[in-house]
């Protein structure tokens, strides 16, 4: 029988202490890749009643990190690349999530691993002197830490929403 190895250990290439908490955002992400993967393509755009679609959920988690990345720990610096891969806007003028309709779940992976790619880029050539740099914008001040505390606690909910709603759609 296999042993569990519950600790957490920072990645490689990281400052120790930056690469324990990249270590957590992945492990939450392993997770939500491992369900996901598991599902027919036909099941990722549906919806039940009014709650968002499990590719809409993947795509929000993908934009939001993005968005948090660029807008926040790089100070408004996009990439190009990473932009594209977000046609559309993350909500509608009510505040519900954009429904995302016809892609496939490679589409969807695709996103999260490029976005995560360059959030390990950048996290990466960190010091802990930059991890702990206030960024000061307009409404707030923010450092790459909180983004990354955030980016932990907002994945982690949607990942409930996410296995609640696969749980849902296999007992229909």
């Amino acid at each position: 029988m296999k042993r569990n190895r519950l600790v957490v250990e920072s990645l490689p290439g990281f400052e120790p202490e930056i690469g324990r908490w990249i270590w957590c955002l992945e492990d939450i992400r392993k997770t939500i890749l491992e369900k996901v993967c598991e599902l027919s393509p036909d099941v990722i755009g549906k919806r039940i009643d009014d709650q968002p679609s499990i590719g809409s959920l993947l795509y929000h988690i993908a934009l939001i990190e993005a968005d948090w990345l660029y807008e926040e720990v790089l100070e408004g610096k996009w990439n190009s690349t990473i932009k594209a891969l977000f046609p559309y806007e993350d909500r509608h003028p009510d505040g519900t999530l954009t429904h995302i309709e016809g892609m496939s779940l490679d589409e969807h992976v695709h996103r999260l691993r490029a976005v995560r790619e360059d959030l390990h880029y950048h996290y990466c050539s960190m010091d802990i002197d930059e991890w702990r740099r206030v960024r000061s914008l307009a409404s707030y001040d923010v450092t790459p830490e909180w983004v990354i505390y955030h980016l932990l606690e907002h994945e982690s909910h949607h990942r409930g929403q996410i296995f609640q709603m696969i749980r849902a759609l296999k007992s229909r």
